[in-house]
């Protein structure tokens, strides 16, 4: 592929613009830990969630997207819609009181939450286990899925393309994000995030017009199908053929019994980057960083409706159209990048590549931040160095993204596809969400708990993968490992818990007053404590819960079945969705008009 001298302009006027925004936010990032980590807690909800939803568009994204549609249909993508009543549950149950916490890292909550050894333990193994070890994991896997764009951008080899990623914009990224600190990123965010949803959208246009329209797209599909004969289900159908039963491993079709687990487990009971239970990772980061409770939950809020209602259909759209174009593709990750080159103008080269790069940064910047916190603030500052000046510790957070950097490269050179990259870190998070939801809400939980969790979770994974125990799809085995690993983990910590002693009294009675989280499963320690007013809104936070899920659930079909032409049942759900979105801006008005009067009185 051979760049004029406009596209060439496109990606430098890109790069130099982000590189600007980092020497922008310069001295105002490097005046303490807590500018250059969480902005001084001054960012407004609107920035602080679109944030969010820039760092979880990575490269890999649109690819794996067009994978599950080429394997599972439309239906596949409940693999990652499922986690949206995590995302709501953080939201309302979970954001005021992260923002409440006061916290610079979520591994913080460790010593704030336990005490003694176990909880300075668990503290110092998450910083390096999750700051070092995952994080570089999920760095490699991004960056293994840029390495392909580059390779069919430049029509260069992979070993040339992963050269291009590992000495140059990754470096790049690491450069501006130690320079701008958070504040940085988030501004390049902003401006990445607005660059590539053009993108996306773009290429799903050329895409449907090269097929002949919406219509012709349809068709060909429904064509296709009916040449897979009985063994093929409807491709765009959002939900898995219920008539085929439990285990049906059908063309098109996600297996019910997968569906199931999605949905009824994986959302709570899976660790995830981005969609943690209980929150966590950089969305707690972007929560600090939020100027109150008000603005943090509304960070939140937005993050899930844009995350899972505004930005799915491009990716899929264009996914369809690879299905129509190259029926029985090898690779199928490959065909958003044959629709992209194939369909869009020549002209618009420039603007390709240097929308997958924006992608692709958005996603490195945070990354690197956020995992520099956790090695800075959580171990380095915590076990190393505790009584340097901030200066030092701001100095020392640029040469963590700099160590980040190389590490991550050398990840990217060992993964084999990105796909490993999303197995691994989903299956050794399974089974841990519990204990990270009722940590909040029930005073029971220990540092053990948490500890346990993570070992379970780990050794039950290479137990299972030892044993190979299950047979089937690789849909259907990943159901049965993570409601075996779901189960085991479960049981073990909840044992441990009660096995082991309780936190001191003390300790816990200090967490209450600080977080003040709902009453009802903290009434020994709120007993301890009767100054504070207990906190009574775990019924009306888990009705707004539900009112969210079925919002954004309803504005995402709704926009499917628009596109799909189904108009009928595409304004049912778009009124279902604007009713739900009505009733929960009412209550959550109410709330924070409520919450304002009791501070004023206080």
């Amino acid at each position: 592929m051979t760049l004029s001298l406009l596209d060439w302009i496109a990606i430098a006027g890109y790069l130099a613009f982000t590189l600007l925004l980092g020497l922008y936010f310069r001295s105002r990032s490097a005046q303490s830990t807590e500018d250059y980590f969480v902005s001084g807690r001054q960012v407004s909800w609107w920035l602080a969630g679109t944030s969010m939803v820039a760092t979880t568009f990575a490269a890999d994204t649109p690819l794996v997207v067009t994978g599950l549609v080429f394997a599972q249909g439309v239906a596949g993508n409940w693999l990652w819609w499922s986690f949206l009543p995590s995302g709501m549950m953080t939201v309302f149950l979970f954001a005021r009181l992260w923002r409440r916490s006061g916290l610079l890292t979520d591994v913080q909550f460790a010593e704030m939450r336990y005490a003694g050894g176990a909880a300075a333990f668990l503290r110092g193994f998450r910083a390096v286990y999750l700051g070092l070890l995952m994080n570089c994991l999920i760095l490699g896997w991004v960056t293994k899925a840029m390495t392909s764009i580059v390779a069919a951008t430049l029509g260069v080899t992979e070993t040339r393309a992963l050269a291009i990623c590992i000495f140059f914009l990754i470096p790049f990224t690491g450069f501006y994000v130690s320079l701008g600190g958070l504040w940085g990123v988030l501004w390049t965010d902003l401006f990445q995030f607005v660059l590539k949803m053009s993108l996306v959208t773009a290429v799903a246009w050329y895409g449907v017009r090269a097929v002949g329209g919406m219509h012709a797209l349809l068709a060909r599909l429904a064509t296709l199908r009916a040449a897979g004969g009985p063994g093929a289900a409807n491709i765009t159908a959002m939900l898995p053929d219920f008539s085929r039963g439990w285990t049906s491993q059908a063309l098109w079709t996600l297996p019910v019994l997968t569906f199931v687990v999605h949905l009824g487990v994986q959302w709570w009971a899976f660790w995830y980057p981005g969609a943690e239970p209980g929150g966590g990772g950089y969305i707690a980061q972007r929560i600090f960083s939020a100027r109150s409770e008000r603005e943090g939950l509304l960070a939140v809020l937005w993050f899930n409706i844009a995350h899972y209602a505004l930005r799915p259909w491009p990716w899929i759209i264009t996914a369809l159209v690879a299905v129509a174009l190259y029926p029985g593709l090898a690779h199928p990750e490959s065909g958003y990048m044959r629709v992209a080159l194939t369909t869009m103008p020549h002209a618009l080269r420039g603007f390709l590549i240097a929308g997958f790069m924006a992608a692709f940064m958005s996603t490195i910047a945070t990354q690197l931040n956020w995992g520099s916190s956790y090695l800075i603030a959580d171990f380095y500052r915590r076990f190393l160095r505790r009584d340097a000046s901030e200066r030092h510790y701001v100095h020392a957070s640029r040469v963590a993204t700099v160590l980040l950097v190389v590490a991550a490269a050398y990840v990217s050179a060992q993964l084999a596809t990105v796909g490993q990259g999303w197995q691994v870190v989903l299956e050794v998070g399974a089974g841990t969400g519990g204990v990270y939801l009722l940590r909040w809400y029930w005073w029971r939980v220990n540092a053990w708990s948490e500890i346990s969790a993570m070992a379970a979770a780990l050794a039950s994974t290479l137990a299972l993968h030892w044993r190979n125990p299950f047979v089937g799809s690789v849909p259907l085995v990943f159901a049965k490992t993570a409601l075996a690993t779901t189960a085991i983990t479960t049981v073990v910590w909840v044992a441990v818990t009660f096995l082991t002693p309780a936190e001191p009294l003390d300790i816990l009675t200090r967490f209450y007053r600080h977080v003040r989280p709902d009453a009802t499963g903290w009434r020994a320690i709120a007993a301890l404590a009767p100054d504070v007013a207990p906190t009574r809104d775990l019924g009306r936070n888990l009705f707004d819960w539900l009112l969210g899920c079925v919002m954004v659930y309803a504005a995402l079909f709704a926009g499917g079945k628009f596109c799909f032409e189904e108009y009928r049942a595409g304004f049912a759900c778009a009124a279902v969705a604007a009713i739900s979105a009505a009733l929960l801006y009412r209550d959550v008005t109410r709330r924070f008009q409520s919450d304002a009067i009791e501070a004023t009185h206080a």
